[in-house]
Protein backbone atom coordinates (compact mmCIF):
# COMPACT_ATOMS: atom_id res chain seq x y z
CA UNK A 1 0.00 0.00 0.00
CA UNK A 2 1.05 3.59 -0.72
CA UNK A 3 -0.50 6.95 0.48
CA UNK A 4 0.60 10.07 -0.30
CA UNK A 5 -0.37 13.27 0.19
CA UNK A 6 -1.09 15.43 -3.11
CA UNK A 7 -2.91 14.29 -5.62
CA UNK A 8 0.38 12.02 -6.67
CA UNK A 9 1.51 9.43 -8.80
CA UNK A 10 2.05 6.08 -8.24
CA UNK A 11 4.85 4.81 -6.62
CA UNK A 12 4.82 1.55 -8.86
CA UNK A 13 3.50 1.70 -12.61
CA UNK A 14 -0.37 0.83 -12.75
CA UNK A 15 -1.07 -1.93 -14.22
CA UNK A 16 -4.33 -0.24 -15.67
CA UNK A 17 -4.99 2.91 -18.06
CA UNK A 18 -6.18 5.66 -15.66
CA UNK A 19 -9.48 7.24 -16.42
CA UNK A 20 -8.61 10.72 -16.94
CA UNK A 21 -10.45 12.05 -13.75
CA UNK A 22 -8.03 9.89 -11.73
CA UNK A 23 -4.78 10.74 -13.26
CA UNK A 24 -2.97 13.29 -10.81
CA UNK A 25 -2.55 16.21 -12.86
CA UNK A 26 -6.33 16.49 -13.46
CA UNK A 27 -7.10 15.64 -10.06
CA UNK A 28 -4.32 18.76 -9.36
CA UNK A 29 -6.34 20.68 -11.45
CA UNK A 30 -9.88 19.86 -10.47
CA UNK A 31 -9.17 20.53 -6.66
CA UNK A 32 -8.65 22.94 -4.01
CA UNK A 33 -6.81 21.90 -0.88
CA UNK A 34 -5.16 18.77 0.47
CA UNK A 35 -5.97 15.41 -1.45
CA UNK A 36 -4.71 11.53 -0.60
CA UNK A 37 -4.06 9.08 -3.02
CA UNK A 38 -3.85 5.40 -2.03
CA UNK A 39 -2.77 3.18 -4.76
CA UNK A 40 -2.78 -0.78 -3.70
CA UNK A 41 0.56 -2.14 -4.80
CA UNK A 42 1.47 -6.08 -5.89
CA UNK A 43 4.70 -6.83 -4.67
CA UNK A 44 4.82 -9.93 -7.08
CA UNK A 45 4.07 -7.77 -10.20
CA UNK A 46 5.66 -4.60 -9.19
CA UNK A 47 2.30 -2.77 -9.77
CA UNK A 48 -0.19 -0.61 -8.52
CA UNK A 49 -3.29 -2.77 -9.46
CA UNK A 50 -5.69 -0.02 -7.57
CA UNK A 51 -6.06 3.64 -7.02
CA UNK A 52 -8.33 6.03 -5.22
CA UNK A 53 -8.30 9.61 -4.14
CA UNK A 54 -9.85 11.15 -1.81
CA UNK A 55 -9.96 14.86 -0.63
CA UNK A 56 -11.11 15.35 3.30
CA UNK A 57 -12.48 18.59 4.34
CA UNK A 58 -11.84 19.54 7.92
CA UNK A 59 -15.08 21.97 8.04
CA UNK A 60 -17.58 19.44 7.48
CA UNK A 61 -15.66 16.54 8.53
CA UNK A 62 -16.68 14.60 5.43
CA UNK A 63 -14.46 13.49 2.67
CA UNK A 64 -14.97 12.86 -0.82
CA UNK A 65 -13.72 11.36 -3.93
CA UNK A 66 -14.24 13.23 -6.72
CA UNK A 67 -13.13 16.57 -5.30
CA UNK A 68 -14.70 17.58 -8.54
CA UNK A 69 -15.12 15.51 -11.37
CA UNK A 70 -17.87 14.07 -12.89
CA UNK A 71 -16.73 10.75 -10.87
CA UNK A 72 -14.02 9.54 -8.51
CA UNK A 73 -13.93 6.17 -6.37
CA UNK A 74 -11.91 3.26 -7.17
CA UNK A 75 -10.21 2.40 -10.36
CA UNK A 76 -8.08 -0.77 -10.64
CA UNK A 77 -6.92 -3.51 -12.36
CA UNK A 78 -8.82 -6.64 -13.89
CA UNK A 79 -8.22 -9.51 -11.28
CA UNK A 80 -8.51 -7.79 -8.64
CA UNK A 81 -10.68 -9.30 -5.38
CA UNK A 82 -13.20 -7.90 -3.10
CA UNK A 83 -10.55 -9.06 -0.41
CA UNK A 84 -7.52 -7.20 -1.89
CA UNK A 85 -10.15 -3.90 -1.62
CA UNK A 86 -10.59 -4.85 1.41
CA UNK A 87 -6.99 -4.22 2.00
CA UNK A 88 -7.40 -0.92 0.33
CA UNK A 89 -9.84 0.60 2.32
CA UNK A 90 -8.85 -0.14 5.69
CA UNK A 91 -5.77 1.82 5.04
CA UNK A 92 -8.26 4.58 3.54
CA UNK A 93 -10.63 4.62 6.60
CA UNK A 94 -7.60 4.50 9.02
CA UNK A 95 -6.14 7.53 7.80
CA UNK A 96 -9.32 9.61 7.30
CA UNK A 97 -10.20 9.20 10.81
CA UNK A 98 -6.77 10.27 12.05
CA UNK A 99 -7.64 13.67 9.85
CA UNK A 100 -10.55 13.60 11.56
CA UNK A 101 -13.16 12.68 8.67
CA UNK A 102 -16.12 10.99 9.75
CA UNK A 103 -17.75 9.62 6.63
CA UNK A 104 -16.17 8.83 3.18
CA UNK A 105 -18.57 9.93 -0.02
CA UNK A 106 -17.56 8.12 -2.93
CA UNK A 107 -19.44 8.78 -6.90
CA UNK A 108 -18.67 5.76 -8.77
CA UNK A 109 -17.77 5.34 -12.81
CA UNK A 110 -20.73 4.24 -14.86
CA UNK A 111 -20.52 0.58 -14.78
CA UNK A 112 -20.17 0.30 -18.69
CA UNK A 113 -16.59 1.52 -18.26
CA UNK A 114 -15.81 -1.78 -16.29
CA UNK A 115 -18.18 -3.83 -15.47
CA UNK A 116 -16.17 -6.40 -13.96
CA UNK A 117 -14.29 -3.79 -11.98
CA UNK A 118 -17.23 -1.71 -10.86
CA UNK A 119 -19.34 -4.67 -9.60
CA UNK A 120 -16.64 -5.88 -7.46
CA UNK A 121 -16.47 -2.57 -5.98
CA UNK A 122 -20.40 -2.57 -5.16
CA UNK A 123 -19.36 -5.69 -3.51
CA UNK A 124 -16.64 -4.33 -1.03
CA UNK A 125 -18.24 -1.30 -0.63
CA UNK A 126 -21.58 -3.38 0.63
CA UNK A 127 -19.82 -5.89 2.91
CA UNK A 128 -18.08 -2.81 4.55
CA UNK A 129 -21.52 -1.45 5.35
CA UNK A 130 -21.26 1.51 2.65
CA UNK A 131 -24.86 2.25 1.65
CA UNK A 132 -26.08 3.36 -1.96
CA UNK A 133 -26.33 7.41 -1.20
CA UNK A 134 -27.90 7.52 -4.72
CA UNK A 135 -28.32 5.02 -8.10
CA UNK A 136 -29.15 6.31 -11.24
CA UNK A 137 -29.32 5.48 -14.61
CA UNK A 138 -26.61 6.06 -17.21
CA UNK A 139 -26.92 5.41 -21.08
CA UNK A 140 -24.50 4.75 -23.52
CA UNK A 141 -24.58 3.66 -27.90
CA UNK A 142 -21.93 0.81 -28.44
CA UNK A 143 -19.88 2.51 -31.64
CA UNK A 144 -19.98 -1.10 -32.72
CA UNK A 145 -23.48 -1.12 -33.26
CA UNK A 146 -25.03 0.61 -36.80
CA UNK A 147 -26.48 4.21 -35.22
CA UNK A 148 -29.24 4.97 -37.71
CA UNK A 149 -30.20 1.09 -37.05
CA UNK A 150 -30.63 1.69 -33.55
CA UNK A 151 -32.66 4.66 -33.70
CA UNK A 152 -36.72 5.01 -32.82
CA UNK A 153 -38.49 5.10 -35.67
CA UNK A 154 -39.42 9.00 -34.54
CA UNK A 155 -35.43 10.04 -34.06
CA UNK A 156 -35.06 8.37 -37.52
CA UNK A 157 -37.62 10.53 -39.24
CA UNK A 158 -35.37 13.48 -37.06
CA UNK A 159 -32.56 12.35 -38.41
CA UNK A 160 -33.93 12.43 -42.50
CA UNK A 161 -35.79 15.87 -41.39
CA UNK A 162 -32.13 17.68 -40.33
CA UNK A 163 -30.33 16.07 -43.27
CA UNK A 164 -33.18 17.42 -45.94
CA UNK A 165 -32.71 20.65 -44.07
CA UNK A 166 -28.56 20.66 -44.71
CA UNK A 167 -27.41 20.41 -41.44
CA UNK A 168 -23.98 19.21 -41.19
CA UNK A 169 -21.84 17.63 -37.85
CA UNK A 170 -19.01 19.60 -37.83
CA UNK A 171 -15.67 19.19 -35.03
CA UNK A 172 -14.97 22.79 -34.44
CA UNK A 173 -11.40 24.13 -33.44
CA UNK A 174 -10.50 25.04 -29.85
CA UNK A 175 -10.42 28.56 -30.30
CA UNK A 176 -14.38 28.77 -30.43
CA UNK A 177 -14.64 27.70 -27.15
CA UNK A 178 -16.03 31.04 -25.61
CA UNK A 179 -18.41 31.74 -28.38
CA UNK A 180 -19.57 27.46 -27.86
CA UNK A 181 -19.76 28.11 -24.09
CA UNK A 182 -21.65 31.37 -24.50
CA UNK A 183 -24.30 29.05 -26.66
CA UNK A 184 -24.41 26.46 -24.29
CA UNK A 185 -24.96 28.32 -21.20
CA UNK A 186 -28.18 30.17 -23.19
CA UNK A 187 -29.15 26.73 -24.30
CA UNK A 188 -29.06 25.60 -20.87
CA UNK A 189 -31.14 28.59 -19.53
CA UNK A 190 -33.82 28.32 -21.64
CA UNK A 191 -34.39 25.14 -20.28
CA UNK A 192 -33.69 26.69 -16.63
CA UNK A 193 -30.41 24.45 -15.81
CA UNK A 194 -27.02 26.50 -15.30
CA UNK A 195 -23.54 25.22 -15.78
CA UNK A 196 -21.36 23.52 -13.49
CA UNK A 197 -17.63 24.37 -14.71
CA UNK A 198 -17.15 28.79 -15.16
CA UNK A 199 -15.44 28.88 -18.87
CA UNK A 200 -12.00 29.53 -17.37
CA UNK A 201 -11.96 26.00 -16.14
CA UNK A 202 -13.32 24.70 -19.28
CA UNK A 203 -10.96 26.01 -20.78
CA UNK A 204 -8.17 25.26 -18.76
CA UNK A 205 -9.41 21.84 -19.61
CA UNK A 206 -9.07 22.53 -22.88
CA UNK A 207 -5.42 23.73 -22.58
CA UNK A 208 -4.29 21.13 -20.21
CA UNK A 209 -5.80 17.81 -22.21
CA UNK A 210 -5.87 18.78 -25.67
CA UNK A 211 -6.00 15.41 -26.82
CA UNK A 212 -8.56 14.37 -24.64
CA UNK A 213 -10.92 17.86 -24.82
CA UNK A 214 -13.50 17.82 -28.31
CA UNK A 215 -15.79 20.34 -29.35
CA UNK A 216 -18.37 19.27 -31.68
CA UNK A 217 -21.33 20.92 -33.54
CA UNK A 218 -23.99 20.42 -35.84
CA UNK A 219 -24.62 23.84 -38.36
CA UNK A 220 -27.34 24.68 -40.37
CA UNK A 221 -26.81 25.78 -43.89
CA UNK A 222 -26.66 29.15 -42.91
CA UNK A 223 -23.59 28.50 -40.52
CA UNK A 224 -25.72 29.51 -37.36
CA UNK A 225 -25.07 26.66 -34.46
CA UNK A 226 -27.78 24.07 -33.94
CA UNK A 227 -26.25 21.99 -31.37
CA UNK A 228 -23.03 21.74 -29.53
CA UNK A 229 -21.67 19.47 -27.10
CA UNK A 230 -17.87 19.20 -25.53
CA UNK A 231 -16.62 15.42 -25.86
CA UNK A 232 -13.94 14.26 -23.45
CA UNK A 233 -12.22 11.32 -24.23
CA UNK A 234 -12.23 9.76 -20.75
CA UNK A 235 -10.07 6.57 -21.82
CA UNK A 236 -8.89 4.86 -25.10
CA UNK A 237 -12.24 2.86 -25.11
CA UNK A 238 -15.08 5.63 -23.76
CA UNK A 239 -16.19 9.04 -25.02
CA UNK A 240 -18.48 11.37 -22.85
CA UNK A 241 -20.93 14.35 -24.50
CA UNK A 242 -20.66 16.75 -21.86
CA UNK A 243 -22.70 19.51 -22.15
CA UNK A 244 -24.80 18.45 -25.48
CA UNK A 245 -27.11 21.93 -25.92
CA UNK A 246 -29.70 22.50 -28.50
CA UNK A 247 -31.63 25.81 -28.38
CA UNK A 248 -35.71 25.60 -28.12
CA UNK A 249 -35.99 27.15 -31.72
CA UNK A 250 -34.47 23.98 -33.15
CA UNK A 251 -37.05 21.58 -31.39
CA UNK A 252 -38.81 20.63 -34.53
CA UNK A 253 -35.38 19.47 -35.97
CA UNK A 254 -34.32 17.82 -32.89
CA UNK A 255 -30.23 18.58 -34.07
CA UNK A 256 -29.35 16.23 -31.19
CA UNK A 257 -30.05 13.61 -32.79
CA UNK A 258 -27.74 14.09 -35.64
CA UNK A 259 -25.56 15.38 -33.71
CA UNK A 260 -24.98 11.89 -31.37
CA UNK A 261 -24.73 10.32 -34.77
CA UNK A 262 -21.44 12.19 -35.50
CA UNK A 263 -20.07 11.83 -32.19
CA UNK A 264 -21.01 7.81 -32.80
CA UNK A 265 -19.39 7.68 -35.92
CA UNK A 266 -15.83 9.71 -34.43
CA UNK A 267 -15.87 7.48 -31.31
CA UNK A 268 -16.24 4.43 -34.18
CA UNK A 269 -13.43 5.72 -36.04
CA UNK A 270 -11.45 6.01 -32.82
CA UNK A 271 -11.95 2.62 -32.02
CA UNK A 272 -13.70 3.80 -29.17
CA UNK A 273 -16.16 0.84 -27.43
CA UNK A 274 -18.67 3.24 -24.98
CA UNK A 275 -19.84 6.39 -25.90
CA UNK A 276 -21.32 7.78 -22.94
CA UNK A 277 -24.30 10.09 -23.13
CA UNK A 278 -24.17 10.29 -18.81
CA UNK A 279 -26.79 10.24 -16.30
CA UNK A 280 -30.04 11.88 -16.39
CA UNK A 281 -31.05 12.63 -13.12
CA UNK A 282 -32.45 16.83 -11.58
CA UNK A 283 -32.35 17.69 -8.11
CA UNK A 284 -36.10 16.56 -7.65
CA UNK A 285 -35.24 12.91 -9.59
CA UNK A 286 -34.80 11.19 -12.89
CA UNK A 287 -35.79 13.61 -15.83
CA UNK A 288 -38.14 11.10 -17.42
CA UNK A 289 -37.70 13.07 -20.84
CA UNK A 290 -34.18 12.99 -21.40
CA UNK A 291 -34.08 9.29 -19.96
CA UNK A 292 -36.95 8.36 -22.93
CA UNK A 293 -34.65 10.51 -25.83
CA UNK A 294 -31.73 8.53 -24.85
CA UNK A 295 -33.28 5.24 -24.74
CA UNK A 296 -34.83 6.18 -28.12
CA UNK A 297 -31.58 7.11 -29.09
CA UNK A 298 -30.29 3.24 -29.33
CA UNK A 299 -28.95 3.94 -25.18
CA UNK A 300 -27.56 1.19 -23.44
CA UNK A 301 -28.81 1.41 -19.75
CA UNK A 302 -26.52 0.79 -17.33
CA UNK A 303 -25.86 1.78 -13.53
CA UNK A 304 -23.95 4.13 -11.74
CA UNK A 305 -23.87 4.46 -7.95
CA UNK A 306 -22.83 6.85 -4.92
CA UNK A 307 -21.73 5.25 -1.86
CA UNK A 308 -21.13 6.95 1.79
CA UNK A 309 -20.53 5.02 5.06
CA UNK A 310 -20.34 7.00 8.35
CA UNK A 311 -17.14 5.79 10.39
Amino acid sequence: MFVAEGPAPARLPLAFESFLYLRPEHQQLASTGLVLSFYLEDAATQRSIAQLHVRPDADTGVARSPAQAPFGAVQMAPGVRVDDLHCLFDAVEAALRQRGQQCLALRGYPFAYDPAGAATLAEALRQRGYRVALAEQNYHLDPGRDYEAGLHPSERRRLHKCRRHGLHFEQEPPFLLPAAYDFIRACRQERGQALSLPLERVQELFQRFPREHFLFSVRQPDGQWAALTVAIRVSSQVLYSFYPASPLRCNALSPVVQLNEGLHAFARASDLTVLDLGTSTLDTGPNTSLLRFKRHLGGIAGLRLSWEKIF
